[in-house]
């Protein structure tokens, strides 16, 4: 009896204890997994919803602040908390507020980086639950790995640096973006409707985006030449190159080397290097969704949903935490290298690599496991989960194709981190033709190494010229050059982003800083937003109507481009990318302790401060908003019900704001709707005001794009408005019967105008302007040269119109007509 009485006790004393106790995970899927690995042994668990609480709003706090005005909206202290409304969250905050109540420890199982912290312990505080808490940190959410965390669970008080990090940063967005959208609405929309919305992370990247835009349009290809001939020698024959450094831009230049070229002989120099490269690094988040938008075309949201399903979705799990933020593994994590490397082995898919035993384990900044690399972030690369790699062949059919695509990139990046070195023989030949240097270079591979991972793959260093194979050559040996020749080459813009390259960029935004020694420091920082956050930035800037997706390229809109003029002209600081690193390293510099958080939010409100001090210099009374009312139109009946139609056709919800925005209903559209009878399905509204067919914006788009304007909204408000801006642009009628405008061209909108416009002429500026107004004379060029401004991918046209090019750039010889040219915008 007493044997059975003492039993009794316990159980008594284990359910007291488990009931006095409370487990919060972040999310309904997390709380199932803790759930199965530790039942209730830690006491109930209640998930969260991501943020159960909102900040409080500026009139919340200052009921002055409701009327928006050039303000900097800084409470006294800091904004406080209150419930968030959607979903579930009130009933999810209700229960664990009522546990909280009762409960003597809490332990907080939310993820494990920053944000996470923030999720669980807002709650606490907003409470004031003054109880035991204990942090509960795992990378992978396998049963094994949830149980190991809840067993060297340290004290919450051990990761007050990462709560304030995540405060400061709320906090401060919310003071910056908030203060900022009222100044520059109240300021530079003067009235207008619709709001000036200025991030401090949105704004930046989308400047960045601007910026190239411009830069291509902008371009002005230069021609270059470069010599290559056929070098023959005792064991076969290559090519050899003269491509100096500094370009040749005489085409009589290039003949001269031709001349001195042709039948030379000489003896070469040959140096052989045997080199060695180490493996790539392991994959962070913004390194799979620059390699998957390239690869695959994924968007960076594809890429972070398929990573976060191999995590923790139902039956799978076989990845570490996804958004990883550094490239390194801690050395704690050697020991698991032979599980996992035999666990991925054993499948057909990696079981030909040739990984060899012992691995390789390499330390440090250069290699895979470096501990002082990993100080002030919340989690490692991301890798294979070592508690699942044995269940891979029972998880293979559960993976979509796209997981499997995804899961393959992750698990080679491993395996070729713990690969030798590739190692290849580098044979580069030069030979002095009268001075003139001509070269070649070859890589003859010795062993693959880690390169056998990837049997598919080539760099891009191996591409090109340096990709000939070269025959056996030897240093003094004479060389025969046969047929030489000149290579028309031409300076080419910089490429468009793709989603891939944008995370790149605002990961590495230290690019945009002139200043060397800032440019340094702000290499250690992790660019501007967070890899939890940069997708959903650019995803929110395409559905503002800013930014849109053209094929795999990401551009800017008319509309983009016009907030990103404006803003720029107001203040450089507001689209500055180097400006918020600086601001992303002070909130990151709180996590390891060099910067404390009341600092942090106090260095971002000092630049607001200044802007909103330099937005209200430069204010002006007078004269129309410099934004206008651009994007603030409102759809047309018809627009709206189609895209509702749309939305219910493909399951795809309309973005915020496509009921009362034209311009975010129409790139809506633009997307989703099928062009078959897209053009019929809108109807007129009023008479004599349909709005512009998708034919007719996407013909006028590329009008824009080629001629490097912008399309005026006043050419968007019909379809008859939008015939005359294509008319008059073209410069021409577009075909017999055709109907063309009898009013005034639409004026274009110039993307930052700095003061009142003049009133343009109301003169037809083209033949398509107005029936029957005879064409402008002719201009020609009598006398001398006159330069000309070709953007770039218009050689053709330019050279059919009588465009001629040599040193210096582009010019109209003596008695070509300029007409062609200034209709263009090329002179």
């Amino acid at each position: 009896m007493r044997s059975s009485d003492s039993a009794l006790r316990r159980q008594s004393l284990n359910q007291t204890a488990m009931a006095d106790q409370l487990v919060i995970t972040e999310k309904t899927s997390q709380a199932r997994d803790v759930r199965a690995a530790v039942g209730s042994r830690y006491g109930d668990i209640l998930p969260a919803e991501g943020h159960l609480l909102d900040l409080l709003e500026p009139e919340d706090v200052v009921p002055a602040w409701k009327r928006w005005s050039p303000t900097l909206l800084r409470p006294e202290g800091l904004y406080g908390t209150r419930p968030a409304p959607g979903g579930n969250k009130a009933a999810k905050l209700k229960a664990i507020r009522d546990a909280l109540r009762g409960a003597r420890r809490v332990w907080l199982a939310t993820d494990c980086d920053r944000e996470g912290q923030l999720i669980g312990q807002e709650i606490l505080e907003h409470y004031n639950y003054r109880g035991q808490v204990m942090r509960v940190l795992f990378t992978a959410q396998d049963p094994q790995t949830i149980r190991d965390a809840f067993g060297r669970a340290k004290p919450n008080a051990d990761y007050a640096s990462l709560y304030a990090a995540a405060v400061a940063r709320r906090q401060a967005d919310q003071i910056y973006n908030l203060s900022l959208t009222r100044t520059a609405t109240v300021i530079l929309g003067r009235g207008a409707r619709g709001v000036i919305g200025v991030g401090r992370v949105k704004t930046p990247t989308l400047a960045i985006v601007c910026k190239r835009e411009l830069d291509i349009r902008h371009f002005v290809p230069r021609a270059y030449f470069e010599v290559v001939a056929t070098a023959k020698v005792a064991g076969g024959q290559f090519q050899m190159r003269h491509a100096p450094q500094e370009r040749i831009v005489r085409r009589e230049l290039a003949q001269d080397i031709v001349e001195a070229a042709q039948g030379f002989a000489g003896a070469l120099a040959v140096r052989v290097e045997d080199k060695r490269q180490g493996p790539p690094k392991l994959h962070d988040l913004p390194s799979l969704q620059k390699l998957c938008s390239s690869r695959f075309g994924w968007s960076a949201s594809k890429t972070l949903d398929l990573a976060q399903e191999l995590y923790d979705g139902q039956g799978k799990k076989i990845i570490t935490y996804p958004r990883a933020e550094v490239r390194y593994l801690p050395e704690s994590l050697i020991s698991d290298v032979p599980k996992i490397v035999a666990g991925l082995q054993a499948g057909k898919s990696f079981g030909t690599i040739p990984v060899p035993d012992p691995p390789v384990i390499r330390k440090g900044a250069s290699g895979t496991f470096h501990d002082k690399g990993l100080e002030g972030a919340s989690h490692h690369a991301v890798i294979p989960n070592v508690n699942m790699v044995d269940h891979l062949r029972e998880v293979w059919p559960r993976l979509s194709i796209d997981e499997k695509k995804l899961f393959d990139v992750i698990a080679r990046a491993y395996l070729a981190a713990v690969m030798p070195d590739f190692r290849y023989r580098q044979t580069t030949a030069t030979l002095d033709v009268r001075g003139f240097a001509f070269r070649a270079a070859g890589r003859q591979p010795i062993e693959f190494g880690w390169r056998a991972a990837f049997p598919d793959w080539q760099p891009a260093d191996e591409q090109g010229d340096d990709a000939q194979l070269l025959p056996a050559l030897r240093n003094g040996e004479t060389a025969q050059l046969k047929n030489p020749s000149i290579e028309d080459k031409e300076t080419r813009p910089p490429p468009r982003y793709t989603e891939g390259t944008l995370i790149e960029a605002m990961q590495n935004a230290w690019r945009f800083v002139d200043d060397e020694v800032l440019r340094q420091r702000l290499k250690e920082a992790k660019g501007i937003g967070t890899p939890a956050t940069r997708a959903e930035i650019i995803g929110g800037l395409k559905q503002q109507a800013f930014l849109i997706a053209q094929g795999k390229n990401i551009v800017p809109t008319d509309m983009g481009l016009q907030l990103f003029g404006v803003l720029q002209q107001a203040d450089p600081a507001l689209v500055d990318p180097g400006l918020t690193a600086e601001l992303e390293c002070l909130l990151d510099d709180v996590v390891i302790g060099k910067q404390e958080m009341i600092g942090a939010i106090d260095a971002v409100c000092d630049v607001a401060q200044r802007i909103i001090g330099k937005l209200q210099d430069g204010a002006t009374t007078e004269g129309p908003p410099l934004f206008g009312d651009a994007g603030s139109r409102r759809p047309t009946p018809a627009m709206k019900r189609f895209a509702d139609s749309i939305s219910r056709q493909t399951g795809v919800k309309p973005p915020p704001g496509y009921a009362t925005s034209g311009s975010i209903c129409r790139a809506f559209l633009d997307q989703h709707a099928p062009r078959k009878n897209r053009a019929d399905t809108e109807e007129a509204g009023a008479s004599g005001s349909r709005p512009p067919s998708p034919a007719q914006l996407l013909f006028a788009e590329k009008i824009a794009r080629d001629k490097g304007i912008v399309v005026p909204d006043t050419a968007r408000t019909s379809s008859a408005a939008m015939s005359a801006w294509i008319d008059s642009t073209q410069g021409n009628k577009r075909g017999k019967g055709r109907r063309t405008s009898t009013g005034t061209p639409p004026r274009s909108i110039a993307p930052a105008p700095s003061t009142t416009p003049k009133r343009r002429s109301r003169k037809p500026e083209s033949r398509g302007a107005a029936a029957g107004t005879p064409p402008p004379p002719a201009r020609e060029n009598s006398g001398t040269d006159t330069p000309l401004r070709i953007p770039y991918g218009h050689k053709d046209d330019a050279l059919n119109l009588g465009a001629r090019y040599r040193a210096g750039g582009w010019y109209a010889p003596p008695g070509v007509d300029l007409r062609a040219f200034g209709e263009r915008g090329w002179l």
